[in-house]
C-alpha cells in the first residue's frame, strides 16, 4: 500500500458533498491560512499547486482570510505569478540569518527587509487591482500595556493571558481585532464574528505593506506597528493573539471553505495553546476541509518534527536552512498526492469526517 502523506478531513456538509460530488475548485469560496510562522515551509508544496494548477484559471472572485504566515503565504495570490512568489517568499523567509542575540530592532528590520523584496510596490499595485483573489488579514490593535514596547508589554500578555483561561471573550478587554480587506471584498462572509471586537479597514497602497506587516509583528520578538493609514490610531500586532488557527463562524461563506494546516489541531487563539480544552472541530465548521500531514509525513521529516521558530536559537545556521529547505521538498508529496486524487476523483475515498 502506498504511503499516505496527506490527512483530509471535512464537516458533515462538507464531507457529504466530497462524498456525493468529489472536489472542484468552483467549490471552493474561501481559503483559510493560519499563524506558525516556519510550520508553513511544509504547505509550500500544495500552495504551489493550489496558486498555480488548481486556482489557477478561476474566474469567480475567492476570498482569502490569514493571520501571521498565512496572510504572508495568500500575499501570493494576485501578484502576476503567484507560483514564483510563493516560491520567493519560502526562499526568503528560510535562508534569514540573524546575529547571535538578536534583538527586537534586528528582527523586525529583517522583517521589513524580506517584506520589501517578496511584495514590491508593483505586486501592491497587482493585487488591489485585480479582484479574483480577495484578501483578508487579521491583525490585532492592542489596548493598555499590550501596546507598550519592552518589559511592559509583558505585563499586558500575562494580564490578557489570564483573562483568556477564564474567558476567551476578555480577550477583548485587551485586543480589538481589526479585519483589512480587498477593496472589490465587503467582507460579508464575516457578519456573524461577535465574540471579539472587530473593526473593519480597507487594503490601499499605503496600508498594504504596513498591516502584512503588523498580522506578522509577533509580541515581544518584533515591534508594534504604528497608526497604520486607513484604521484607527494604535499600536498593532500579530493577528494569532485572538486568531491563531481560528474559532471563527464560517456560516456566512457561500460554499466550502478549504483550510491547508501544518498541525492536527485547530487552536483558536494564541493563549489557547495550553488549553487543551479549546479545540475547534468539525461539528463547529460543516462547511470546512482540513488538509493536514500525516504522522508518516512527519516521521519522514528530519527530526521527525515540523519546523518552528526554535530552530533559529537550537540550530545553527546551515543545518536550519537545511532542514527546511527538505520540509519544503517533501511538501510537494503532500500536493501530488491532492493532485492525483482530484483528478482521479479518488478524493471521496479518502476523505474522513471530522467530528
Amino acid at each position: 500500500m502506498a504511503t499516505q502523506w496527506l490527512q483530509l478531513r471535512a464537516g458533515k456538509s462538507a464531507w457529504l458533498q466530497i462524498k456525493e460530488q468529489g472536489l472542484s475548485e468552483q467549490d471552493i469560496q474561501l481559503l483559510v491560512g493560519a499563524s506558525g510562522g516556519p510550520k508553513w515551509f511544509v504547505l509550500q508544496g500544495l500552495d504551489r499547486y493550489l496558486f498555480g494548477e488548481f486556482f489557477g484559471q478561476r474566474k469567480t472572485p475567492l476570498d482569502l482570510l490569514g493571520t501571521s504566515a498565512g496572510a504572508w503565504r495568500f500575499a501570493a495570490l494576485g501578484q502576476r505569478d503567484p507560483v514564483a512568489a510563493s516560491e520567493l517568499f519560502a526562499r526568503l523567509y528560510s535562508t534569514q540569518t540573524y546575529s547571535e542575540k538578536p534583538d527586537v530592532r534586528e528582527i523586525t528590520d529583517e522583517a521589513r527587509k524580506l517584506l520589501a523584496e517578496y511584495i514590491p510596490d508593483q505586486a501592491v499595485e497587482d493585487i488591489l487591482r485585480q479582484e479574483r483573489f480577495r484578501h483578508h488579514w487579521i491583525v490585532v490593535r492592542c489596548r493598555g500595556l499590550t501596546a507598550a514596547e519592552g518589559k511592559r508589554q509583558m505585563f499586558g500578555l500575562l494580564a490578557s493571558a489570564a483573562a483568556n483561561s477564564v474567558k476567551r471573550q476578555w480577550l477583548g478587554k485587551f485586543y480589538e481585532r481589526v479585519i483589512f480587506h480587498h477593496p472589490a471584498s465587503a467582507a460579508s462572509f464575516t457578519e456573524h464574528w461577535r465574540d471579539l471586537p472587530t473593526r473593519y479597514a480597507t487594503l490601499s497602497q499605503e496600508n498594504f505593506k504596513q498591516a502584512l506587516l503588523a498580522t506578522g509583528s509577533i509580541p515581544l520578538v518584533l515591534e508594534g506597528v504604528r497608526d497604520i493609514p486607513g484604521a484607527p490610531a494604535g499600536i498593532y500586532r500579530d493577528g494569532g493573539v485572538t486568531d491563531y488557527h481560528f474559532d471563527l463562524d464560517f456560516s456566512g461563506v457561500k460554499g466550502l471553505v478549504l483550510y491547508p494546516h501544518f498541525h492536527q489541531e485547530v487552536i483558536p487563539g494564541w493563549f489557547d495553546k495550553g488549553l487543551k480544552k479549546r479545540r475547534t472541530t468539525g461539528a463547529l465548521w460543516p462547511n470546512v476541509i482540513l488538509l493536514t500531514p500525516t504522522q508518516e509525513f512527519i516521521d519522514a521529516l528530519p527530526y521527525q518534527k515540523i519546523p518552528d521558530r526554535n530552530d533559529f536559537a537550537n540550530m545553527a545556521a546551515d543545518e536550519r536552512i537545511k532542514y527546511w529547505q527538505q520540509a519544503v521538498d517533501q511538501g510537494r508529496r503532500m500536493a501530488d498526492q491532492l493532485h492525483e486524487w482530484i483528478a482521479t476523483d479518488s478524493i471521496r475515498d479518502h476523505v474522513e469526517l471530522w467530528t
